[in-house]
């Protein structure tokens, strides 16, 4: 339910009664012929991109909305993603049973999931079906009945998956941390939702949710692999030109609201039954669209992950996982640069069953991120960049990836920068890039900590 990318299409300024076409390919990718993103902006202010290959015989299509949990309040959080369950349960012209029937007929997948920023509705098809898959996403949107009785019987669904997710410690570690980190801000709070919250919320909150947020300057319509760009436009604008604007509409990749402060805290949840310690230490990162966003995911990079089960465990890059291995500190760590749309988390996630040196683990990984500022050497810099750059390059695979980059790229930017384009700013950070980050970022910064299990030593 939760998500964690980048890319380039420019918005500009509109004539209201037209559609305007910003189509911005790049002479070096065009001669390639490397796909390019098109991307309109209706009269109502809904944005429609695409990306697309002719050769495909499959599309992606999708709605990404510019809102989630932060756009909650302590009453209604949860709102979001209880809509994303309440989408597939019938509209105005279907039941549940005849949406599901026409889907499966279709040979098409239908998905939802809802993150702190973003709610995300969207499909796979044959590209014979995308115009049907739009008009799908188009009734589900605007015309869910949000039944009162299939409301009651969705609160036992979302507990059980909360019991689910409650299960999951990494899950139950970084919803500590954003909440002790974004201590009263709607950024700290769940995604599900409070327990009380989930059994209580109405159908008039749902609507309320639904009024405030669901509206066209905060969307984006995606169309990837078989799709036509100018025939996609002409879906938007027969499926979704009814959509409301804002009151006060504000351009994709503005930050709504205030920006969340950051607070150096602890929290500590102690079982000793369980058998591993689960650690997360975190200082505050970037936005999206902060020039430092790059020189600290080459930063994210050098640290990078680990896990003792792997047969490369001892040869890695990493200098923390050669500290971590010859001492048995942990059994895996991975390192995380989590940007919201003004703020973020910059740290590292921890699993031990050495209850023991727990405090030598944490010393070790503080040490680890002073030295990025102090003496990163430009041989793990440039070892950082291949790597950062090829994990970018392969998550692009297939056109639900694509639709997924080009949509929340769009949604936290306002803008889509192509792989190759990315791949050139990431060539262009130098040592001293990284160094001056880490310096701003991770040198005697405040931290957040969040200890669950055996974890009395920290």
């Amino acid at each position: 339910m939760a998500s964690r990318l980048l890319s380039k299409v420019l918005r500009g300024s509109f004539s209201r009664g037209l559609t305007r076409q910003l189509v911005r390919p790049y002479a070096s990718e065009a001669s390639l012929n490397q796909p390019i993103t098109r991307s309109s902006l209706l009269p109502n202010g809904l944005t429609v991109a695409t990306e697309t290959n002719p050769y495909a015989q499959t599309a992606t299509v999708g709605i990404w909305i510019d809102a989630g949990s932060r756009a909650e309040n302590p009453k209604n959080n949860g709102a979001a993603h209880f809509l994303e369950h309440m989408a597939f349960k019938g509209t105005k012209s279907r039941s549940q049973h005849q949406l599901e029937l026409f889907i499966e007929n279709i040979g098409a997948h239908l998905n939802a999931y809802t993150s702190r920023e973003q709610t995300v509705y969207y499909a796979r098809t044959f590209k014979n079906d995308a115009n049907t898959a739009v008009e799908i996403l188009s009734d589900i949107l605007q015309n869910s009945t949000l039944d009162e009785k299939a409301i009651d019987r969705e609160r036992d669904v979302i507990l059980r998956e909360q019991e689910e997710v409650d299960k999951l410690l990494e899950e139950v570690v970084f919803d500590h941390l954003h909440a002790t980190a974004f201590q009263g801000h709607s950024l700290g709070r769940t995604i599900l939702g409070p327990k009380e919250n989930i059994l209580s919320l109405k159908r008039t909150d749902l609507l309320e949710y639904i009024a405030k947020n669901y509206t066209s300057d905060r969307m984006v319509l995606v169309g990837t692999g078989g799709v036509d760009h100018d025939e996609l436009v002409k879906l938007a604008e027969k499926h979704f030109s009814s959509l409301p604007t804002s009151p006060d509409p504000t351009s994709l990749g503005a930050p709504r609201g205030e920006k969340p402060p950051f607070t150096g805290s602890e929290v500590r949840v102690r079982n000793d039954e369980l058998p591993q310690a689960h650690i997360a230490i975190a200082v505050e990162g970037v936005g999206w669209t902060s020039p430092d966003y790059y020189p600290l995911l080459v930063a994210q990079s050098i640290i990078g992950s680990w896990d003792r089960s792997l047969g490369s465990a001892p040869h890695l890059s990493s200098r923390l996982s050669h500290i971590v291995h010859k001492n048995q500190l942990a059994n895996s760590f991975q390192a995380f640069n989590t940007s919201y749309s003004d703020t973020g988390l910059f740290g590292i996630y921890l699993i031990s069953e050495n209850k023991e040196q727990l405090d030598d683990l944490v010393h070790f990984t503080c040490k680890e991120f002073w030295r990025l500022h102090t003496s990163v050497t430009e041989a793990e810099v440039e070892r950082a960049k291949q790597q950062l750059k090829a994990s970018l390059l392969l998550s692009l695979d297939g056109t639900t990836a694509v639709a997924e980059d080009i949509g929340r790229q769009l949604i936290t930017t306002g803008k889509r920068n192509t792989p190759k384009t990315i791949e050139e700013i990431i060539s262009k950070i130098t040592v001293d890039d990284v160094r001056s980050v880490a310096g701003k970022y991770l040198w005697d910064q405040d931290v957040a900590v969040v200890g669950v299990g055996p974890a009395d030593q920290e």
